[in-house]
């Protein structure tokens, strides 16, 4: 299983999208400061995930959240 997963900035105005085959992990990674990108902007919320069986379509999933109209859909949650 893969994991597409949005996760939200307490402290500043920040989403940030990705990808795993585990998320409890991730998300923990995230909130430790482990991701360079991600860590000047923890703590973090997840705000959004889904479920998908093969990397491809998970990948698929990711690129449309990371575009323009994806980032409108994950603003409005």
């Amino acid at each position: 299983m893969f994991y597409v997963y949005a996760i939200k900035s307490e402290d500043r105005n920040y989403i940030y999208v990705g990808l795993s085959n585990n998320l409890e992990r991730r998300l923990k990674e995230h909130n430790e400061g482990k991701n360079k990108t991600t860590k000047p902007y923890r703590p973090f919320v997840l705000i959004h995930s889904e479920t998908f069986e093969t990397r491809i379509e998970a990948r698929k999933r990711e690129k449309y959240l990371k575009s323009g109209i994806g980032r409108d859909f994950l603003r409005s949650l």
